[in-house]
């Protein structure tokens, strides 16, 4: 899921993006085995599952292994959301799509184009519900709430998005603290540390203090509402209330982060489109990404002698972790090879793909059986390994709503906030024009989906 271009390359719009611009567009293969489709074989008599996910899920040989692996040919699609929405009209969809479960199941789900997996579930010997990670719940939906009811889909890693990155050496030159490793700071001392540690140079940001917003603006928003002890959905998540005290006292945390000029946020998104080349070039001092953003800083040794891990801030008293993300895959309703789908499902969540992802630092893995395979060599693994586990306890599914992609959400706010932080708009009258526009969108969408 894409976010607006006026927005930081969080880490799905740097999985989408690196796709390639022109494979997205025309949504072709970009590297398939012997050709064929998804509702038959080809020469060779094999089963040919069309897969669609981002570009560099497999290179040449990591795709001709995987062939070999499951006795079949991958017709890979690039992935793409205006390319799978009109394959699933068409009722011709992909056998397996890359998905984004924390925002996109009940979207998806309340629309009848998921394939219920609890029977698959239940007869598989390699995915047993038992050793599902408790983030898997994101891919479940009952009708009216996500976490409960059946499971869409599963998580290839996640991270708890809330979970900040920092950089020992710009806090030890500023002469400041080092964050605890085991108690969460508040939000407002998050902002005073990123004041703190920004650099300027005739007028201009030369050393961000901090990202606050990993994962986009509305996610962040939800969670800091969460922990205020709030809703940012309406209990039926058919309306959005920006107005209420918990979620106007997040609005107007984003409003002060964005004025402060401190960080990448609606008005100035950051040049280098991504937090990775910054935050490597010593230009981030803290970085708002969870574990996964690990497996990037463990790759330079220098990198990692001065990083380290920390707990997700908090709001209120209410200590809430939650994932934003939870990639994984689905398998579309009219998906015509179920069957190797599930067979693909086994493979690379249970099998040696899952085995190697958990060994990479890269996200915690989905399976609670491969925890013990996460790196713990380093200083700087062990650390971040301690940091994660003292944080899973706080995780919780918060509910995204069915009527409305977090695309159409994130619009909202950047077609809304720059022009309010210009004019200094109070944040009770931009939650007002939020409600108006969201709870508009929200209507449409229910209004379809019935």
């Amino acid at each position: 899921m894409p976010m607006s271009t006026t927005t930081s390359l969080d880490r799905r719009r740097f999985l989408a993006v690196s796709a390639g611009t022109a494979l997205a567009a025309t949504g072709l293969s970009a590297c398939a085995g012997t050709a064929g489709n998804s509702t038959g074989g080809s020469g060779s008599g094999k089963t040919t599952l069309t897969v669609m996910t981002v570009q560099n899920e497999w290179d040449k040989k990591a795709l001709k292994a995987a062939e070999e692996a499951l006795g079949m040919n991958l017709n890979v699609i690039i992935w793409d959301p205006t390319k799978l929405n009109a394959m699933l009209a068409a009722k011709n969809p992909p056998d397996v799509v890359r998905g984004f479960g924390a925002t996109e199941t009940p979207y998806f789900a309340a629309r009848g184009l998921m394939t219920d997996l609890d029977s698959y579930f239940a007869k598989s010997s390699v995915l047993k519900a038992s050793d599902l990670d408790p983030v898997n719940d994101v891919w479940r939906y009952d009708g009216k709430k996500q976490g409960a009811g059946p499971r869409y889909g599963m998580a290839k890693d996640y991270s708890q998005d809330s979970m900040f990155w920092y950089r020992t050496d710009l806090f030890e030159a500023a002469k400041l603290d080092l964050p605890s490793a085991t108690e969460p700071i508040s939000y407002d001392e998050w902002l005073d540390l990123g004041k703190s540690l920004v650099k300027r140079r005739l007028g201009k940001v030369k050393v961000y203090g901090l990202n606050a917003t990993g994962m986009g603006v509305f996610p962040q928003l939800m969670g800091m509402t969460a922990s205020a002890g709030g809703s940012l959905f309406a209990e039926d998540l058919a309306t959005v209330d920006f107005s209420s005290p918990e979620a106007l006292k997040a609005l107007q945390w984003y409003l002060d982060y964005a004025k402060a000029d401190i960080g990448p946020s609606v008005t100035n998104p950051n040049p280098d489109g991504w937090d990775g080349p910054t935050y490597q070039a010593n230009r981030m001092a803290m970085s708002c990404n969870g574990y996964w953003f690990g497996g990037l800083i463990g790759g330079d040794p220098k990198l990692a002698a001065v990083s380290r891990f920390a707990p997700a801030p908090q709001l209120g008293s209410h200590r809430v972790s939650s994932c934003f993300g939870a990639t994984g895959f689905w398998i579309p309703r009219d998906a015509k090879n179920k069957e190797a789908s599930w067979k693909f499902f086994e493979w690379y969540f249970g099998g040696k793909p899952a085995q190697e992802r958990a060994a990479s630092g890269w996200g915690i893995p989905s399976l609670t059986s491969l925890r013990s395979k996460m790196p713990q060599t380093s200083a700087f693994q062990k650390q971040a390994f301690q940091v994660q586990e003292q944080e899973l306890p706080h995780f919780s599914v918060l509910s995204f709503t069915p009527y409305a992609q977090q695309a159409a959400l994130e619009g909202v706010l950047t077609k809304v906030l720059p022009g309010a932080l210009k004019s200094g708009t109070s944040a009770g009258k931009v939650a007002d024009t939020l409600n108006s526009r969201m709870n508009e969108q929200l209507a449409q969408g229910k209004e379809l989906v019935g």
